[in-house]
């Protein structure tokens, strides 16, 4: 390097060294951020008017001389945040107040934020919501969990799924004009709101036109009588992106109790949803979304449906392939698992390495007693368990079981196939009965898999579940697991080593959102013993 470029350098470093630092640096998952130094607004903009910093904390005040015509923030200018975990302490004396997070600035008017809001006051009314300031309203009342979705005209539509607190027992634990802890976490579409370690809400927010994936964190002064808020303690972490599964849930079919699509996918949603493993999991009813841009950003696709010609996956090939060559997971559950021969039964071979081809396979109701699991995440914390089921067999998989594991394994009772006499149970037909698989099951005895993972070359991963067409077998804590596990594991979330946790379900759970009327003649006691002797023996 010659003399004049020596001094060019050393120039540059000097100049880079000397400059002050105006990005934010990369945080790994799980490191604390501190956003306020305790004693200067570095990296926050608002109004020099209404904050400042006093006693160590962020201070916002109002007086009656403020003539504040519209809310004003104080706004982070350090970065945008999509997913994190949130903590501060706040103090209100007067009024109301908020945290604004994934927020937006709303043109032409200078500190105006607008998105979620985790709100506060020093009321006994709003604090805990979540608000959406300048952006569909309230979205949470305190102690509900709800999901937001949309109609066909794009209004905002909120369903409460349900209670979890009671609005005055939340508001017991605040301090009055006494500093509180709050905490939100942001994860995926997931909102939760915590104050003083209690939750306050819980939001799924499906209305895809209008949520917001990221964008920018801000504290709010409230128009009204004169107010001061204070914030101190401020840190943020940074969380990992959630894995997000799309299950799509077919049009109603058998009747009551049998093929649930939708009420099945709803309770494997709910369990993936709270089982606090970063997995987000939405429900597409009535077959293939309607705009299935939504699959764009899933990692994994889950479908229970009607099958065969009538397979919602027949018509969407191309689209398909395209996602999973990105690696994108798939899990067939029960009359999904078959598509006709051909382009479509090629198509499941590639992405999930087998399924239910006609004129081969079978699909007789028998139990099946599974007490063997290879060494597999899908089979982590699965018990032993024996569930009567509509369990197809004889399944069409990749040559040579190529990247194919079998999960659950069972030889049939020879009575599927023939009497006690030797004349057949079923004649032979499309889904009844062949020639092959008698050979296979009454000749050389091959136990037959009913269950299966696929590792694909492109990263994806597949499963196959040839069980589910009774409703109640849902509640089988171990029938489920398995399920849970699957799914977990073809979106690339880890598997824990006692499996994907859920609660135990009662007859009310199995109940809610079904097709079908509840007939007169339905016994829920049955029901309830069924699932008290699956459970409390762990089968």
């Amino acid at each position: 390097m010659n003399s004049a470029s020596q001094m060019v350098t050393a120039a540059l470093l000097t100049l880079l060294m000397t400059m002050p630092s105006t990005v934010s640096t990369a945080l790994a998952d799980d490191e604390w951020q501190s956003l306020f130094d305790g004693k200067t607004l570095t990296n926050w903009d608002g109004d020099p008017a209404l904050w400042s910093v006093q006693d160590g904390a962020i201070t916002g005040k109002t007086t009656p001389e403020t003539n504040l015509k519209s809310n004003s923030f104080l706004i982070y200018r350090g970065g945008e945040f999509d997913n994190f975990e949130l903590q501060l302490e706040y103090k209100i004396v007067n009024g109301n107040s908020g945290i604004q997070y994934r927020s937006f600035e709303a043109p032409n008017r200078p500190w105006s934020i607008g998105g979620y809001q985790a709100d506060f006051e020093a009321g006994d009314t709003y604090s805990g919501i979540l608000y959406g300031e300048q952006f569909r309203g309230i979205l949470a009342l305190r102690g509900e969990m709800t999901e937001l979705t949309a109609d066909e005209s794009g209004k905002m539509v909120k369903t409460v799924v349900e209670k979890i607190g009671d609005t005055k027992e939340i508001q017991s634990k605040i301090r009055k004009e006494d500093w509180n802890r709050y905490r939100v976490v942001a994860s995926g579409y997931r909102f939760q709101h915590f104050i003083n370690d209690t939750k306050t809400i819980e939001c799924v927010d499906n209305d895809i036109a209008n949520r917001r994936s990221t964008g920018l964190l801000a504290l709010q002064i409230h128009v009204g009588p004169p107010m001061t808020v204070q914030f101190r303690n401020i840190r943020i972490k940074k969380l990992p992106a959630p894995k997000r599964v799309a299950l799509i849930a077919g049009t109603p079919s058998h009747g009551f109790g049998s093929h649930e699509h939708k009420a099945g996918c709803m309770l494997l949603a709910d369990a993936l949803n709270a089982s606090e493993l970063g997995i987000e999991a939405t429900v597409f009813t009535g077959g293939w979304p309607k705009d299935d841009t939504a699959l764009d950003y899933v990692d994994s696709i889950v479908i229970y449906c009607d099958g065969g010609g009538r397979h919602p996956f027949n018509d969407h090939l191309k689209r398909l392939d395209q996602l999973q060559k990105r690696g994108i997971g798939m899990v067939c559950l029960h009359y999904g698992v078959e598509v006709p021969k051909g382009p479509s039964g090629e198509a499941f071979l590639r992405w999930t390495g087998g399924y239910f081809e006609t004129d081969w396979s079978v699909n007789p109701h028998w139990t099946g007693t599974f007490d063997d699991f290879p060494d597999h995440p899908i089979a982590r914390g699965v018990k032993a368990f024996t569930v009567n089921d509509e369990w197809y067999y004889h399944m069409r998989f990749a040559e040579g079981m190529q990247g194919v594991t079998p999960i659950l394994s069972e030889l049939p009772p020879s009575e599927t196939l023939v009497k006690a006499d030797g004349s057949l149970a079923r004649p032979d037909g499309a889904h009844s009965n062949n020639e092959a698989v008698r050979k296979a099951v009454l000749e050389r005895k091959e136990p037959q898999h009913v269950a299966w993972a696929c590792s694909r070359k492109d990263a994806g991963r597949g499963f196959g579940f040839t069980g589910g067409h009774y409703h109640w077998n849902w509640g089988n804590d171990n029938f489920r697991k398995l399920i849970l596990n699957a799914i977990a594991w073809t979106a690339h979330a880890e598997v824990p080593e006692g499996g994907v946790p859920s609660k135990s379900l009662t007859v009310e759970d199995l109940l809610a959102n079904q097709d079908e009327q509840v007939p007169d003649n339905f016994n829920p006691a049955r029901i309830q013993a069924m699932l008290d002797d699956w459970n409390a023996s762990g089968n």
